[in-house]
């Protein structure tokens, strides 16, 4: 029978510039437009992140910035005066900053999850150092904020490509069998005697 066979490498995500770059540009697009072009960030969100729900969001804000252009359209005159056109113009200004959030949230995310699978990977399988804003380990959380965590040194991967096999769970040694055996006479012994007396 075949493993799973070797992992298949993690592509690295883009230099951090180059996002804070893009971000601010989809951002500011976004602003500029006063709302008119927010779906654009959300359409480059749904196009990296490729989630369902991504895809969901990006046809909710660009259904609300359509109908939105569409109450101030009707609105007759130049200015807004009708509580259609407040209507238009707060769906598609108050669209904006929970769209602008959710956008830097989930990106954030995104490539904070790729940059941690990257250096995981490159690792060796072993875990990163611990970096702000990386998902922690099981055991970091359990040993406090204060208490050092024991690195392991990164070992080298063997040339093959079979996945090593995993150790069987180690069975408690003897001696303490033998402890808690004696602790479980010693007791018995105790619970006769105190029922004999009665």
């Amino acid at each position: 029978m075949q493993g799973h066979g070797p992992a298949l490498p993690v592509k690295p995500p883009p230099p951090t510039g180059l996002l804070v770059l893009l971000r601010v540009l989809f951002v500011g697009i976004a602003v500029c437009s006063f709302g008119l072009l927010g779906w654009v960030m959300m359409l480059r969100l749904a196009l990296v992140t490729r989630k369902s729900l991504d895809w969901g969001l990006l046809v909710a804000t660009f259904a609300a910035e359509a109908l939105g252009l569409v109450l101030i359209g009707t609105e007759p005159g130049e200015e807004i005066h009708t509580p259609g056109g407040w209507t238009g113009l707060a769906l598609l200004v108050g669209s904006l900053v929970p769209a602008i959030s959710y956008y830097l949230a989930a990106e954030i995310r995104h490539f904070h999850t790729l940059e941690y699978a990257h250096r995981t990977y490159a690792g060796g399988g072993q875990l990163p150092a611990h970096t702000y804003g990386y998902p922690q380990p099981p055991y970091a959380a359990a040993t406090g904020p204060h208490t050092p965590v024991p690195q392991m040194a990164p070992t080298p991967r063997p040339p093959s490509s079979a996945p090593t096999p995993t150790p069987p769970p180690q069975r408690p040694a003897p001696a303490r069998i033998d402890q808690v055996r004696a602790e479980l006479d010693e007791l018995s012994d105790y619970l006769r005697k105190h029922e004999d007396g009665r």
